[in-house]
């Protein structure tokens, strides 16, 4: 059993930076892909980057950086240059996708942080 809790969201002005966290409990934590997943008002939750293997939407590729921490069982997004469609709140989750870019396909979510861009 897995438990995730996003942190650092907030709200930044556009060409901004922030960090968010995802603190991972549970034994297996090596075995899992982690991603991370966002959701804007009215609109469908969408994949943002993945680890283990690391893969990218191209909406974020060459601003956002995942990685992770095994000592701290903790997997980050840097998130730069933020853009105000950026906003959203992002979900960290956990598991072992047969596609990774699939929400569905992931058994364990966090709660969610909220990120918002000003223009």
């Amino acid at each position: 059993q897995v438990q995730l809790v996003e942190s650092g969201g907030g709200l930044v002005q556009a060409g901004g930076s922030l960090r968010l966290s995802c603190a991972v409990s549970g034994r297996s934590f090596s075995r899992y892909v982690t991603g991370w997943f966002r959701q804007a008002p009215g609109k469908e939750r969408e994949f943002v980057a993945a680890i283990n293997p690391t893969n990218y939407a191209d909406s974020v590729r060459g601003r956002f950086t995942i990685s992770g921490d095994n000592v701290k069982n903790t997997v980050y997004l840097q998130m730069n240059s933020l853009k105000p469609e950026d906003t959203a709140i992002y979900y960290c989750a956990a598991g072992l996708p047969n596609n990774l870019r699939r929400d569905d396909d992931y058994g364990y979510w966090g709660q969610g942080t909220q990120v918002t861009v000003s223009s």
